[in-house]
């Protein structure tokens, strides 16, 4: 497990850094997942769950989590490729999981895409659970810049 670096809140200096992790990790994002928008829109709803692991004045990992008074959702779990298998995930899900309880959430979910075995099994090593259940969405607002 890497020690050297330490999970934080974001901070504005760190868009560049968490932009380009997104950019590289989630490449096949839609477009109302642009990083850019998911930031302005997490900075406005609870900003304090939007995480991040820095080491060596760089930003090398987030997660992103929230609360609706029912259940705690966690997701834009990223860690920089040269990175991964360090326990940085480990490490912001736990935070992530402190700032949840403390909300008063009780139960927390998170989606991987089908396919994403290895982000699959390491959830699975933090104690969650795959459940039975059909994911749906609806975008609500079209994307005009795409």
């Amino acid at each position: 497990m890497s020690n050297s670096g330490n999970v934080r809140p974001f901070a504005e200096q760190d868009r560049s850094d968490v932009v380009a992790i997104w950019r590289e990790t989630f490449a096949d994002d839609p477009p109302w997942n642009d990083p850019d928008n998911v930031i302005d829109t997490k900075l406005q709803v609870q900003p304090d769950l939007f995480l991040v692991y820095e080491t060596a004045g760089r930003v090398r990992g987030t997660v992103i989590a929230g609360f609706d008074g029912f259940r705690g959702w966690i997701h834009h779990v990223a860690v920089h490729p040269s990175m991964q298998g360090e326990g940085i995930a480990r490490q912001m899900i736990d935070m992530a999981e402190t700032g949840l309880r403390k909300l008063g959430c009780r139960k927390i979910n998170l989606q991987v895409r089908v396919g994403n075995d290895s982000a699959a099994a390491s959830y699975k090593s933090m104690g969650f659970s795959e459940e039975k259940r059909i994911s749906m969405g609806k975008l609500l607002i079209e994307d005009q810049n795409r």
